[in-house]
């Protein structure tokens, strides 16, 4: 069981390191595009590659958590803790994929509903 916990507190690790390299390339990336001048979409561009950072570490996270939980004390009261957390996590992926794409992940582009013709002739 020991072995089982470092794998998962392994796994948190990499999801932290996940969340903050994937903060620090947001940041280089957006003071690349201040720097060229690219102001337009600068900011809204950074909020993108910042929630999918956050997006993907937070996946990493509930899975290092559901490895700890269900491996290592699969019992009533850590079963029922995994599930508050990974339904807190699992809203905030989903208000965060709201915010970064406009919609809601269930939801198809509308360009992409269209056949090709139909994307062509707009």
């Amino acid at each position: 069981m020991d072995s089982i916990e470092a794998i998962g507190k392994g796994i948190d690790l990499v999801g932290v390191a996940v969340l903050i390299g994937g903060l620090v390339l947001a940041t280089v990336y957006a003071l690349r595009r201040l720097a060229r001048r690219e102001t337009d979409d600068a900011f809204r561009r950074y909020r993108h590659d910042v929630g999918r950072a956050i997006l993907l570490g937070l996946e990493i996270l509930i899975a290092a958590d559901i490895i700890r939980t269900v491996a290592t004390f699969p019992e009533l009261r850590s079963t029922v803790t995994l599930a508050l957390i990974v339904l807190i996590r699992t809203f905030l992926s989903l208000a965060l994929e709201l915010e970064i794409e406009g919609r809601w992940p269930w939801q198809r582009d509308r360009d992409s509903e269209a056949s090709p013709a139909q994307v062509s002739t707009r």
